[in-house]
C-alpha cells in the first residue's frame, strides 16, 4: 500500500449515521415496492449495513458503471458494464451510491432509469462531495458531507485498495 491516511470519519460515526438514514428511509418508503440498487464496486459495504437497518421491505438490485478507472478524478465518459436485472418499470428506485463528486454518473444513471419508466426514483449516497460537482444532481439522503480531499475506505477505494478500512481517510499520495 501507498500514501498516508488521516482519519477523517471513524466507525462509530458511520454507524450511527447509517442508522439514521435507514430510518429516515424506511419511513419515506413505508407502504411502498421499493427496489434498492447499489453502484458497484464502491456502495456495496455502505449499502449492505443500510439495508440491514432499514424497517421496511425491500428488494436489492446492482449496476456497474464506470468513469474513474485507475485514476483519482472521472474521466467524465460513463461505461454500464452491469445493468440491474430486477424489472424496475412502475418501482420506487433508490440508488445507492458511494460518493456523489462530479455527478456525472448519477445523472446518466437519472436519465438511464427514467428510460426504464421507474415510477419514482431517489438517490442515497454516503459521501456528498461538491468541490468537484459539475452536473445538477440532486442527492435525497447521504451520510455525510465533505468538502475535498481523495477518500478511502468503508467501500471507498484508489485503484481497488482501501475499501475494507473500517472508517474513511483522506488518502495522501505526497
Amino acid at each position: 500500500m501507498t500514501g498516508k491516511q488521516d482519519i477523517l470519519l471513524s466507525k462509530k460515526r458511520i454507524d450511527d449515521r447509517v442508522k439514521e438514514l435507514a430510518k429516515e428511509i424506511s419511513l419515506h418508503y413505508k407502504d411502498k415496492n421499493l427496489v434498492v440498487v447499489g453502484i458497484l464496486n464502491g456502495a456495496f459495504i455502505f449499502l449492505s449495513d443500510l439495508v440491514r437497518s432499514m424497517s421496511v421491505e425491500h428488494r436489492i438490485d446492482f449496476i456497474r458503471v464506470s468513469s474513474y478507472g485507475k485514476n483519482t478524478s472521472s474521466s467524465g465518459i460513463i461505461q454500464l458494464t452491469k445493468d440491474v436485472e430486477l424489472e424496475v418499470k412502475g418501482q420506487d428506485v433508490l440508488l445507492v451510491e458511494d460518493i456523489v463528486d462530479t455527478g456525472n454518473t448519477l445523472s446518466w444513471l437519472q436519465t438511464h432509469f427514467a428510460d426504464k419508466e421507474v415510477a419514482s426514483l431517489k438517490i442515497c449516497s454516503f459521501i456528498n462531495k461538491k468541490e468537484r460537482r459539475v452536473a445538477d444532481v440532486e442527492v435525497d439522503y447521504y451520510g455525510f458531507d465533505v468538502d475535498k480531499g481523495f477518500l478511502v475506505g468503508y467501500g471507498l477505494d484508489y485503484n481497488e485498495q482501501y475499501r475494507y478500512l473500517p472508517h474513511v481517510s483522506e488518502l495522501n499520495l505526497d
